[in-house]
């Protein structure tokens, strides 16, 4: 029979104050394109990772932030996801995580994603390709590149 233990020290209990925590300790990648800030925190799912098989996994968090007069639309993401071996992988799809968000001016949208890799490091970036519905102005909003490191791999920097 199981019993209820307290987690171990330093492990919170609350999986939404895991993920603040890991947040706040992660770099913090940043770019403005026009009036749309991208902002992204990556850090390693120590949990999900099988570095023996060569799985090597990455949550990240992205923010996009609407700081302009107009209501935009993501419609698209384009991504460029590079291991360290120099292999690119580009990854198209339609809006993320299932949603094309609209912003209106002074919104923001977030959300959580992954990555996996078969190298211990590598790097991420990208565009997502947004619309200005009233204008019907198609326009790209960089997303900044970000790394990739696992913890226990010698250190790398990108």
């Amino acid at each position: 029979m199981a019993q209820d233990r307290p987690p171990p020290p330093g492990l919170d209990p609350d999986p939404d104050a895991a993920l603040a925590e890991a947040m706040d300790g992660a770099p913090c990648y940043e770019a403005t394109t026009g009036a749309i800030r991208v902002v992204v925190r990556a850090f390693w799912l120590d949990d999900q990772s099988q570095p023996e098989e060569h799985r090597f996994t990455w949550a990240y968090r992205i923010r996009i932030e609407n700081h302009g007069s107009d209501t935009v639309q993501l419609l698209r993401r384009t991504w460029e996801i590079t291991d360290a071996t120099g292999r690119v992988e580009h990854v198209h799809g339609d809006g993320v995580v299932g949603e094309q968000p609209v912003l209106e001016p002074g919104q923001a949208f977030e959300y959580t994603s992954g990555a996996a890799l078969q190298t211990p490091t590598g790097f991420m970036r990208g565009q997502f390709h947004m619309i200005r519905p009233q204008a019907h102005q198609q326009f790209d909003v960089r997303i900044p590149p970000f790394s990739l490191d696992c913890p226990y791999h010698p250190a790398i920097i990108h």
